[in-house]
């Protein structure tokens, strides 16, 4: 928890310095990448960088966790952090590439707002950047050990196995080590970073679900390709160029977005590529032979663009309790909805547990009909594809 020296001094500047974090942030990152340049080509998301999601991302995070220690300063903001954790682990990060960060970070906060900077006011700033570093930190030493890894050591060579040609722009790739040795097992709804050499000479990293159960002799991950400026270059390679045979470096699993044990009822809801780790979830719950209520929501542009439209109904259809309702925008698919996917309507068991993949507006509104339906807000939990812009509102 924040000091009592400090705690008065955030709640006095958090307005001040949050209006200002995306200012900050982009000069933040702009000097350490001048100084350390290896950590835009190598580590984070170029793609991002250039369109500053990664900077209002950090912005949102860090005035979470100061939000959070003001309002509730017994309690760590855990989730939140969990889910930055899984993050870091996925990329390698270590504890070192904090102290870079934190020198960087408080460079651009005197910087930005000069004089009002004042040595009480870093000092009580300093606290909070190290009260979240070190928590992060933590949770990551706990993260590689139960992987049975020293920190940072996630990556090893695996070779694409077969790809899949899912809709136009969707292909789903199947993984395993040259050597022959089984793939290693994970919770459904974890995913793994994919890095791949660019003709440029960087080394680009992408997060990607796991779209099939545990226990399989290959791992399945599921790609879209990134359209648009900036094009998504991970993506965009592995369309071009993945096909069997091919050598990635791929990580461990990691994931807080994860299939709940019991027999409690559960929803799953996802709208386009966020399909991929409900796919893994239903193909796990009929592989183990689960008699639990699941009602699954999708939604999609339409019944072409919808990636493994036929596995999930016959998933679904397996399950004893399972239930399927699909939402597309443009008509054409017997049997399912018309326009966006509303959950309004849906016959809500209690106690259910809800898990969303899929754009931003789409989990803002599912989560916003099911916390409105009296589902409680610890129990919709989100996955978000890329950099979470979602923090400092759902965390």
């Amino acid at each position: 928890m924040l000091s009592e020296q400090a705690a008065p001094v955030i709640r006095a500047t958090l307005p001040a310095v949050g209006g200002a974090l995306d200012e900050i942030t982009k000069r933040f990152y702009a000097g350490m990448f001048e100084a350390h340049p290896e950590l835009l080509r190598d580590l984070f998301n170029r793609g991002n960088q250039a369109i500053g999601d990664q900077s209002k991302a950090l912005a949102g995070s860090i005035a979470a966790f100061a939000v959070a220690l003001l309002e509730n300063p017994d309690t760590r903001p855990d989730v939140m952090l969990s889910r930055i954790a899984h993050k870091h682990a996925s990329l390698g990060v270590t504890a070192d590439q904090y102290k870079i960060v934190h020198e960087h970070l408080f460079a651009a906060i005197v910087e930005v707002l000069g004089e009002a900077v004042t040595p009480e006011v870093a000092q009580a700033w300093d606290e909070v950047y190290w009260l979240m570093a070190n928590a992060l930190i933590a949770i990551e030493a706990r993260l590689y050990q139960e992987q049975g890894v020293e920190a940072g050591q996630v990556w090893h060579q695996m070779e694409i196995a077969g790809r899949h040609e899912e809709t136009a722009d969707i292909v789903s790739f199947t993984l395993r080590h040259p050597d022959g040795r089984p793939v290693s097992a994970f919770r459904p709804g974890q995913y793994v970073s994919v890095q791949v050499e660019l003709p440029d000479g960087a080394h680009q990293i992408r997060q990607y679900s796991l779209s099939n159960a545990p226990g399989r002799p290959e791992w399945r991950i599921t790609v879209k390709r990134v359209e648009g400026d900036p094009a998504g270059e991970v993506s965009s390679w592995l369309h071009e160029n993945g096909k069997a045979g091919t050598p990635v470096n791929v990580s461990i699993p990691f994931g807080d977005l994860v299939l709940p044990e019991g027999d409690g009822p559960l929803l799953l809801a996802s709208a386009g590529i966020g399909s991929t780790p409900m796919i893994a979830m239903l193909d796990h719950l009929v592989e183990t032979g689960s008699t639990r209520p699941v009602t699954v929501v999708h939604a999609d542009r339409s019944p072409l663009s919808h990636a493994h439209a036929e596995e999930l109904r016959r998933l679904v259809e397996s399950l004893p309790q399972g239930a399927l309702q699909l939402w597309y925008e443009a008509p054409g698919e017997s049997g399912a909805h018309e326009g966006r996917a509303d959950v309004t309507t849906l016959d809500l068991p209690e106690g259910v547990h809800a898990y969303l993949c899929g754009p931003l507006p789409f989990m803002r509104a599912v989560r916003g009909d099911l916390i409105g339906r009296g589902v409680a807000a610890a129990d919709v939990h989100y996955e978000v594809f890329g950099p979470d812009l979602w923090l400092g509102a759902a965390a």
